[in-house]
Protein backbone atom coordinates (compact mmCIF):
# COMPACT_ATOMS: atom_id res chain seq x y z
CA UNK A 1 0.00 0.00 0.00
CA UNK A 2 2.67 2.52 0.98
CA UNK A 3 6.41 2.42 1.30
CA UNK A 4 6.44 5.12 3.94
CA UNK A 5 5.89 4.87 7.67
CA UNK A 6 3.89 8.11 7.53
CA UNK A 7 0.22 8.96 7.20
CA UNK A 8 -1.51 12.21 6.30
CA UNK A 9 -4.71 12.57 8.34
CA UNK A 10 -7.47 14.62 6.70
CA UNK A 11 -9.82 15.22 9.60
CA UNK A 12 -13.40 16.48 9.93
CA UNK A 13 -13.53 17.92 6.42
CA UNK A 14 -17.24 17.27 6.05
CA UNK A 15 -19.49 19.73 4.24
CA UNK A 16 -21.56 20.29 7.39
CA UNK A 17 -18.37 21.43 9.15
CA UNK A 18 -16.49 23.27 6.38
CA UNK A 19 -19.52 25.43 5.53
CA UNK A 20 -19.17 27.11 8.93
CA UNK A 21 -15.68 28.49 8.23
CA UNK A 22 -14.99 31.53 6.02
CA UNK A 23 -11.49 30.32 5.14
CA UNK A 24 -12.41 26.68 4.53
CA UNK A 25 -11.61 26.98 0.81
CA UNK A 26 -8.02 27.99 1.63
CA UNK A 27 -7.69 25.06 4.02
CA UNK A 28 -9.14 22.69 1.39
CA UNK A 29 -6.70 24.01 -1.22
CA UNK A 30 -3.76 23.34 1.09
CA UNK A 31 -5.02 19.90 2.05
CA UNK A 32 -5.34 19.05 -1.67
CA UNK A 33 -1.68 20.09 -2.16
CA UNK A 34 -0.65 17.95 0.79
CA UNK A 35 -2.66 15.00 -0.56
CA UNK A 36 -1.04 15.31 -3.98
CA UNK A 37 2.41 15.32 -2.41
CA UNK A 38 1.50 12.40 -0.14
CA UNK A 39 0.38 10.34 -3.13
CA UNK A 40 3.63 11.13 -4.98
CA UNK A 41 5.67 10.10 -1.94
CA UNK A 42 3.53 7.01 -1.25
CA UNK A 43 2.48 8.41 2.12
CA UNK A 44 -0.80 6.92 3.32
CA UNK A 45 -3.80 9.27 3.30
CA UNK A 46 -6.45 8.56 5.89
CA UNK A 47 -9.72 10.47 6.03
CA UNK A 48 -11.24 10.86 9.46
CA UNK A 49 -14.83 11.98 9.81
CA UNK A 50 -17.09 12.44 12.77
CA UNK A 51 -20.20 10.34 12.56
CA UNK A 52 -23.06 8.81 14.47
CA UNK A 53 -25.91 6.39 14.01
CA UNK A 54 -29.27 7.95 13.24
CA UNK A 55 -30.55 9.55 16.44
CA UNK A 56 -26.98 9.77 17.82
CA UNK A 57 -27.34 7.10 20.54
CA UNK A 58 -23.55 7.36 21.14
CA UNK A 59 -24.06 10.81 22.67
CA UNK A 60 -24.90 11.20 26.35
CA UNK A 61 -26.71 14.20 27.80
CA UNK A 62 -23.56 14.67 29.92
CA UNK A 63 -21.51 15.56 26.82
CA UNK A 64 -21.96 19.33 26.54
CA UNK A 65 -20.77 19.81 22.95
CA UNK A 66 -22.07 16.70 21.24
CA UNK A 67 -25.39 16.73 23.11
CA UNK A 68 -26.12 20.21 21.72
CA UNK A 69 -25.50 18.77 18.24
CA UNK A 70 -27.73 15.80 19.03
CA UNK A 71 -30.62 18.10 19.94
CA UNK A 72 -30.18 20.11 16.70
CA UNK A 73 -30.00 16.94 14.58
CA UNK A 74 -33.09 15.16 15.88
CA UNK A 75 -34.94 15.30 12.54
CA UNK A 76 -31.97 15.46 10.16
CA UNK A 77 -30.58 12.71 7.92
CA UNK A 78 -27.12 12.26 9.45
CA UNK A 79 -25.77 10.41 6.40
CA UNK A 80 -25.81 13.71 4.50
CA UNK A 81 -23.98 15.48 7.33
CA UNK A 82 -21.23 12.85 7.28
CA UNK A 83 -20.24 13.39 3.63
CA UNK A 84 -16.70 14.63 3.10
CA UNK A 85 -16.34 17.87 1.13
CA UNK A 86 -16.55 17.07 -2.62
CA UNK A 87 -13.17 18.71 -3.33
CA UNK A 88 -11.57 16.13 -1.03
CA UNK A 89 -13.73 13.11 -1.82
CA UNK A 90 -11.91 9.89 -1.00
CA UNK A 91 -11.28 7.47 -3.86
CA UNK A 92 -12.81 3.97 -3.58
CA UNK A 93 -9.62 2.45 -2.11
CA UNK A 94 -8.85 5.34 0.26
CA UNK A 95 -9.08 4.70 3.97
CA UNK A 96 -11.95 6.42 5.80
CA UNK A 97 -12.27 6.26 9.57
CA UNK A 98 -15.39 7.29 11.46
CA UNK A 99 -14.99 8.62 15.00
CA UNK A 100 -17.60 9.90 17.43
CA UNK A 101 -15.69 12.35 19.62
CA UNK A 102 -13.07 15.06 19.06
CA UNK A 103 -9.95 12.88 18.83
CA UNK A 104 -9.50 10.82 15.67
CA UNK A 105 -8.71 7.88 17.95
CA UNK A 106 -11.86 8.09 20.07
CA UNK A 107 -14.52 5.58 19.06
CA UNK A 108 -12.58 4.52 15.95
CA UNK A 109 -10.19 1.81 14.81
CA UNK A 110 -7.53 4.36 13.76
CA UNK A 111 -4.84 3.10 16.12
CA UNK A 112 -5.33 -0.51 15.00
CA UNK A 113 -5.05 0.58 11.37
CA UNK A 114 -1.92 2.69 11.98
CA UNK A 115 -0.20 -0.10 13.93
CA UNK A 116 -1.04 -2.71 11.26
CA UNK A 117 0.44 -0.41 8.59
CA UNK A 118 3.53 0.22 10.76
CA UNK A 119 2.87 3.98 10.68
CA UNK A 120 5.14 5.93 13.01
CA UNK A 121 4.57 9.52 11.87
CA UNK A 122 1.33 11.46 11.45
CA UNK A 123 0.79 14.67 9.51
CA UNK A 124 -2.32 16.42 10.84
CA UNK A 125 -4.78 18.58 8.90
CA UNK A 126 -8.41 19.51 9.45
CA UNK A 127 -11.09 21.57 11.11
CA UNK A 128 -10.98 22.67 13.87
CA UNK A 129 -7.57 23.42 15.30
CA UNK A 130 -8.98 23.54 18.85
CA UNK A 131 -11.07 20.40 18.27
CA UNK A 132 -9.95 17.42 16.23
CA UNK A 133 -6.39 18.67 15.62
CA UNK A 134 -5.65 19.43 19.28
CA UNK A 135 -7.34 16.29 20.60
CA UNK A 136 -5.70 14.02 18.03
CA UNK A 137 -2.28 15.62 18.54
CA UNK A 138 -2.44 15.10 22.31
CA UNK A 139 -3.55 11.48 22.07
CA UNK A 140 -1.13 10.65 19.23
CA UNK A 141 1.73 12.13 21.22
CA UNK A 142 0.80 9.96 24.20
CA UNK A 143 0.87 6.98 21.81
CA UNK A 144 4.44 7.93 20.73
CA UNK A 145 3.75 8.99 17.14
CA UNK A 146 6.05 11.56 15.53
CA UNK A 147 3.82 14.51 14.67
CA UNK A 148 3.61 17.35 12.17
CA UNK A 149 0.78 19.88 11.97
CA UNK A 150 0.27 21.70 8.66
CA UNK A 151 -0.53 25.19 9.93
CA UNK A 152 -2.35 26.40 6.80
CA UNK A 153 -4.26 23.13 6.38
CA UNK A 154 -6.25 23.62 9.56
CA UNK A 155 -8.35 26.44 10.96
CA UNK A 156 -10.47 27.44 13.92
CA UNK A 157 -13.46 29.69 14.49
CA UNK A 158 -11.29 31.76 16.84
CA UNK A 159 -8.11 33.07 15.13
CA UNK A 160 -6.47 33.84 18.48
CA UNK A 161 -6.94 30.27 19.69
CA UNK A 162 -5.68 28.95 16.32
CA UNK A 163 -2.52 31.09 16.55
CA UNK A 164 -1.93 30.27 20.22
CA UNK A 165 -2.14 26.55 19.52
CA UNK A 166 0.15 26.74 16.47
CA UNK A 167 2.79 28.95 18.10
CA UNK A 168 2.75 28.00 21.78
CA UNK A 169 1.08 24.65 22.40
CA UNK A 170 1.63 22.39 19.37
CA UNK A 171 5.41 23.00 19.01
CA UNK A 172 5.89 21.27 22.37
CA UNK A 173 4.79 17.97 20.82
CA UNK A 174 4.94 18.46 17.03
CA UNK A 175 6.65 20.16 14.15
CA UNK A 176 4.42 22.99 12.90
CA UNK A 177 4.96 23.69 9.20
CA UNK A 178 3.09 25.31 6.34
CA UNK A 179 2.03 22.94 3.58
CA UNK A 180 4.75 24.38 1.33
CA UNK A 181 7.43 23.87 4.02
CA UNK A 182 6.33 20.25 4.48
CA UNK A 183 6.40 19.57 0.74
CA UNK A 184 9.98 20.87 0.43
Amino acid sequence: MTKQDKALLVMDMQISITERYDNANDVIKNIKKAMLYAKEQEIAIIFVKVGFRQGMPEVSSRNKVFYASKKRAENIDLSEMMKIHPDLTPLPNDLVITKNRFSAFSGSDLETLLRSMDIKELILTGIATSGVVLSTLREASDKDFVLTVLSDACTDSDPEVHNLLLTKIFPIQAAVLSTQEWIK
